[in-house]
C-alpha cells in the first residue's frame, strides 16, 4: 500500500476542511475513517496482527504530506501511527484484540500520571493524563502508569519508578475538554480520565524494561525516536505548505507605498532562497539520519545509542529549522497573514506549538550533545 501517495491524493480535501478542523479543536470522524481506509494508523502496526510494518521513511514520507495540507491532521495521523508500535510489545492475543480490526485507531499519554496498583494477573488502574491527541477518534486509549505495591512504587534497579503503559477501551475512560491552545487547535489533545479499572497484565508494557516481541527491522527503532520523527514529519509538511502559501501571496501583494508585487523585491527573493535552502538542508539531514538507521535495522545491527542520538538530533533540528522557516514566511506575509482568513497564521501558530513537545526540546540537544561527547548518557528517553 502506497500511503505517501493516498495522503498526497487527499491534499484538496484536507485543506479544504482545515477551518473546519480548527473550529471544530478535533479531527471530524469521518476524515479519521477516511486516514483509516488509507492505512495511516496501520502503519507501524506489525504484519502479524494485520498492519502494514512499513518502512520508517515512508511511514514519516505519509505524515509529511498529511502535515502539508493540515498540521493538525498530521499531528493526528502521527498519533495515531507511531500508536501502533504498541502491538510490538504487548501479548500477542492483547495485540489482536486491539489491532485486529484495521480501521481502529489509538492514541495514549507519555505522562506518567496514573497509578497501577497490582492484583496478580491485572492493574487495577487509576489516572488523568494529559495530551491526549485524537482521542475523539479512538477505540482503545492508553497512559503510562507506575506500578504501585504496598502503596508505595515499585521501583527497578536504576532506583526509578517502574512505569508501564496500561491499555484500555475508550469505553472506560472519560475524555475532558481541556483544548484550548494558540496552535494544533484541530489535534483535540485535552485529558483523560479513568477510575478503579481493572487492566488484564498482558494489556501492558514497558518501554524502559520491555524489548520488543516482534523482530521486524522497524521495531529496533526505539518507540520514542520515532515518535520524534513524526513530530518533525509533521512541521516539515507544515513548513513546505507555507513557502507555498507566501509564494502564492507574493505574487499579487504589493507591499504599501511600492509600485512591485512582493514577489519582484529583491529582498524578498533573498529570504525565500534562504528559507528553501533551510528547509531543504533540515528535510536532508532527517531522512539520511532516518535512512542510515533503516539500513543497519535491516542488517540486524544493534542499535547503537550513536543511532539513537543522530535521529533525535535530526528530528529536533528539522522541527526547529521548520519553524523558522514559517517564521520568515510569515514576516514576509506583511499585515496580510494576521488575518485568521490566510492560511499562514495557523501555520505559524502550529509551527511554534510542535516546538513545545518535550521529544524535540532543548534538552534533546543536551542529549545529543552528551553523546556526541563521548560522555556517559542515559539513553532511556532517545
Amino acid at each position: 500500500m502506497d500511503t505517501v501517495a493516498a495522503a498526497r491524493s487527499l491534499h484538496p480535501e484536507v485543506r479544504r476542511r482545515a477551518d473546519e478542523i480548527e473550529h471544530a479543536r478535533r479531527l471530524p470522524a469521518d476524515l479519521a475513517q477516511t486516514f483509516a481506509r488509507s492505512g495511516f494508523f496501520r502503519m507501524a502496526v506489525p504484519r502479524s496482527v494485520g498492519g502494514l510494518e512499513l518502512d520508517p521513511a515512508a511511514i514519516m514520507g505519509t505524515i509529511e504530506a498529511v502535515g502539508e495540507a493540515d498540521a493538525s491532521a498530521g499531528w493526528n495521523v502521527m498519533i495515531g501511527a507511531t500508536s501502533g508500535m504498541s502491538g510490538a510489545y504487548l501479548e500477542p492475543e492483547a495485540a489482536r484484540a486491539i489491532y485486529g480490526d484495521p480501521m481502529v485507531m489509538t492514541c495514549g499519554s507519555n505522562t506518567p500520571n496514573g497509578r497501577a496498583v497490582d492484583e496478580g494477573d491485572a492493574y487495577r488502574l487509576s489516572g488523568r493524563w494529559p495530551w491526549l491527541s485524537g482521542g475523539d477518534n479512538c477505540r482503545w486509549l492508553k497512559g503510562i502508569s507506575v506500578v504501585m505495591e504496598d502503596g508505595k512504587p515499585r521501583l527497578l534497579p536504576s532506583g526509578a519508578p517502574d512505569a508501564r503503559m496500561m491499555v484500555f477501551p475508550a469505553d472506560q475512560a472519560t475524555l475532558i475538554d481541556t483544548w484550548h491552545v494558540a496552535g494544533l487547535n484541530g489535534t483535540g489533545s485535552g485529558d483523560m480520565e479513568v477510575r478503579d479499572i481493572r487492566v488484564p497484565k498482558g494489556f501492558s508494557y514497558s518501554l524502559v524494561t520491555d524489548k520488543p516481541r516482534e523482530t521486524g527491522p522497524l521495531y529496533a527503532f526505539p518507540a520514542f525516536g520515532l515518535l520524534a520523527m513524526g513530530i518533525a514529519a509533521v512541521a516539515l509538511g507544515n513548513a513546505r505548505a507555507a513557502v507555498t502559501d507566501l509564494v502564492e501571496l507574493a505574487g499579487g501583494k504589493k507591499p504599501q507605498g511600492s509600485k512591485r508585487t512582493l514577489a519582484e523585491r529583491a529582498g524578498a527573493q533573498a529570504q525565500l532562497a534562504q528559507a528553501e535552502a533551510v528547509l531543504r538542508s533540515a528535510r536532508a539531514f532527517y531522512y539520511e539520519a532516518i535512512g542510515d538507521a533503516w539500513h543497519k535495522a535491516q542488517r540486524g545491527d544493534a542499535m547503537a545509542v550513536e543511532d539513537r542520538a543522530a535521529l533525535r538530533l535530526a528530528a529536533t533540528h528539522a522541527t526547529r529549522s521548520a519553524a523558522d522557516v514559517v517564521r520568515s514566511m510569515y514576516e514576509l506575509g506583511g499585515g496580510t497573514v494576521l488575518f485568521s482568513s490566510h492560511p499562514l497564521q495557523r501555520r505559524f501558530r502550529d509551527a511554534y506549538a510542535a516546538t513545545q513537545h518535550m521529544m524535540i526540546a532543548p534538552p534533546s540537544w543536551e542529549l545529543a550533545g552528551r553523546v556526541l561527547m563521548g560522555l556517559p548518557t542515559d539513553a532511556s528517553m532517545l
